[in-house]
């Protein structure tokens, strides 16, 4: 006898002992429009389980990307849709068959979504079950977009970057530091996108050792080694990495891609475990770089490409490379295209075109919620107030900055000039021009040309552009700065640029400002909400003050006197101050103001260092000598 019977969800044939599976135009042709199908079965509903109903409508196949309840991972299961409502089967199949009945209800299954369901599960490589790939996590969310038989349910949930991170290592092996916890975390983040070659964006506020993290994966990356590594930076920083790496992985092997005398051969910068260059240098040698295949490519301030037309960011798309990293603490600066500019270059095409990014998020608040659970998995981003406990309440970042050539070569100038008048005669006071230099050549050279276009000018050289780029992280972060300078002209040319360009508070505190008008300025300083600025001279602002409402300075030229800086600083680092205080210290390399900081260095290690001459005293002689004699070029 040959009868209907229900297994597993579906509706099968037993004949003689065995089980026969129908297709679903079987058995619609035989019980709904009553054909003579099998011979020994007869149409109808007759041989039907008692309260099956039978559905004219078929059901739907889809793929299910969502958070699994268990252990909030994301995971991928098959079920099916009768037109919106779900039909929520314990263990769907779907390969071999065409027709499942759910709460005594038949349906057909539509055989194209099937297909699709198959192509799907087959472009993407996935398994039904939990996610443990942030690679394929991100492909599914990229497949999904738009697919009929895809529904994304993560597409408003945040994934954090450690939701994939299967385990975590102690230390990096090779590097000569101590990383904090946070920074040991971001290592394991970075060495775990690196495995996946994904890629990723550093995005961790100012003064929490970006640098450090990206030495300690290029040193330890957990895997097969990354090299050749290209480091790509605005050229104030080269020098910085540069030192920065011999600091902490002295062992990696570096050159230095900039300037007249780079390397026009491939086989050089194979060489190298690291070759550091700068952004203009992409461009202008692309093709040179077109033929290494890099390890990793990595770019520092990273908002440089936020303009997905620059040829910067043209030419560093076309590079080679296994993954890439990007590091800034400002990713998104103006709208939220900078976002996709900076991603595009990480993962190629993973948020799609420009156009069709700027069609589904809006440049606006709702569109960046739109668009947070998308790229929350491949971004770390740690502010210091969320991290205050791992850090000291001081956080000092001395900055290396070097030369362009053009500038290297004026510098020379005027340091031979001064050693062919003064020689063995000369003192500290001699070396002012120097000095003033290495602020801004405007303070040195009045000439004419300067004054055509001002605020070009001035953001044009090197230190002033590496301090444009702090101010403007500050400024993001909405916290206040005190800037120190001992040049009068160049508190004006810092004052006047920061209200131009962010239109936020600038107090200037000098000589020319009356000392009972002095504590105005300082409260009218602290009472604002959100980001101002204080210029201050390190005489006249340097002692006595208390101006705790800012948790960063910048002293934009060093002082010959290691006390005449601390106490500066101590303006904002002093009881009361509830924030951790980043102190940044910026200097030219090879120049008067790197034996400056070597001399405050040396100075700060005795304790009878609390007062240092000015007037080329004996005490000074050497430092003069080797101020004289150090040049950029």
């Amino acid at each position: 006898m040959t009868k209907f019977i229900i297994q597993n969800s579906q509706l099968v044939l037993e004949s003689k002992g065995e089980i026969i599976s129908p297709t679903a135009d079987e058995i619609y042709r035989s019980v709904i429009e009553g054909e003579q199908v099998w011979s020994d079965l007869a149409p109808g509903k007759s041989d039907i389980p008692e309260g099956v109903v039978f559905s004219r409508y078929s059901v739907n196949a889809k793929m299910v990307l969502e958070r699994d309840i268990e252990n909030s991972n994301p995971s991928i299961r098959i079920t099916y849709f009768h037109n919106s409502n779900e039909l929520k089967l314990f263990q769907p199949l779907i390969s071999d068959v065409d027709h499942l009945i759910y709460e005594g209800v038949w349906y057909p299954i539509d055989v194209t979504s099937v297909a699709e369901v198959d192509r799907l599960l087959t472009e993407t490589g996935v398994k039904v079950g939990i996610i443990k790939s942030l690679k394929i996590f991100l492909k599914l969310k990229q497949v999904a977009s738009g697919n009929y038989y895809f529904e994304d349910r993560t597409a408003s949930e945040i994934f954090t970057p450690f939701t994939f991170i299967p385990d975590k290592k102690g230390a990096p092996n090779g590097i000569c530091a101590e990383l904090y916890p946070y920074q040991l975390d971001g290592w394991n983040w970075l060495r775990f996108i690196v495995s996946e070659n994904v890629g990723g964006l550093l995005a961790d506020e100012m003064g929490l050792g970006k640098t450090l993290q990206i030495i300690s994966v290029l040193t330890d990356s957990g895997g097969e080694p990354l090299f050749p590594a290209l480091i790509v930076a605005p050229g104030s920083l080269l020098e910085n990495w540069t030192r920065e790496i011999k600091r902490f992985s002295p062992k990696l092997s570096i050159l230095k891609h900039h300037g007249p005398s780079r390397t026009g051969d491939p086989k050089q910068l194979k060489k190298s475990d690291i070759v550091i260059t700068t952004y203009e240098s992409i461009v202008r040698d692309n093709s040179l770089m077109l033929m290494v295949d890099w390890g990793i490519v990595v770019i520092d301030e990273a908002q440089n490409i936020k303009n997905p037309n620059a040829k910067r960011t043209h030419a560093l798309k076309r590079l080679n490379r296994k993954v890439a990293i990007a590091v800034t603490g400002t990713p998104v600066e103006n709208r939220l295209t900078d976002i996709w500019s900076i991603l595009d270059f990480i993962i190629p095409g993973y948020l799609g075109s420009q156009p069709d990014f700027e069609r589904r998020f809006c440049n606006d608040f709702d569109g960046g919620v739109l668009l947070e659970p998308f790229i929350s998995p491949i971004i770390l981003r740690r502010t210091i107030s969320l991290v205050a406990s791992d850090l000291p309440e001081r956080i000092d970042i001395p900055q290396a900055i070097k030369l362009e050539p053009d500038e290297a070569r004026y510098y020379e100038t005027i340091r031979a000039d001064i050693f062919q008048q003064y020689e063995a005669g000369a003192s500290l006071v001699a070396l002012s021009s120097l000095r003033m230099f290495c602020s801004h050549p405007m303070l040195y050279d009045n000439e004419e040309r300067w004054l055509s276009d001002l605020d070009s000018n001035v953001v044009s050289f090197s230190k002033f552009q590496r301090f444009d780029e702090i101010i403007q992280e500050i400024i993001e972060c909405k916290d206040k700065v005190i800037v120190f300078t001992s040049f009068t002209k160049m508190s004006d040319l810092i004052a006047n640029h920061i209200k131009k360009k962010y239109k936020i508070f600038v107090g200037c505190l000098d000589g020319r400002l009356p000392i009972d008008e002095r504590q105005t300025l300082i409260d009218d300083f602290s009472n604002i909400s959100g980001s101002a600025v204080l210029v201050l001279n390190p005489r006249a602002g340097g002692a006595g003050l208390n101006i705790t409402a800012a948790n960063h300075v910048i002293h934009y030229n060093l002082e010959w006197n290691p006390a005449l800086e601390d106490q500066a600083s101590a303006r904002a680092y002093r009881k009361g101050q509830i924030k951790p205080v980043t102190v940044h210290r910026l200097f030219i390399a090879d120049s008067v103001e790197e034996v400056i900081n070597e001399r405050l260095q040396r100075k700060r290690g005795v304790s009878e260092a609390a007062v240092v001459g000015i007037t080329g005293k004996d005490e000074d002689y050497n430092d003069i000598v080797a101020a004289l004699q150090r040049s950029p070029l």
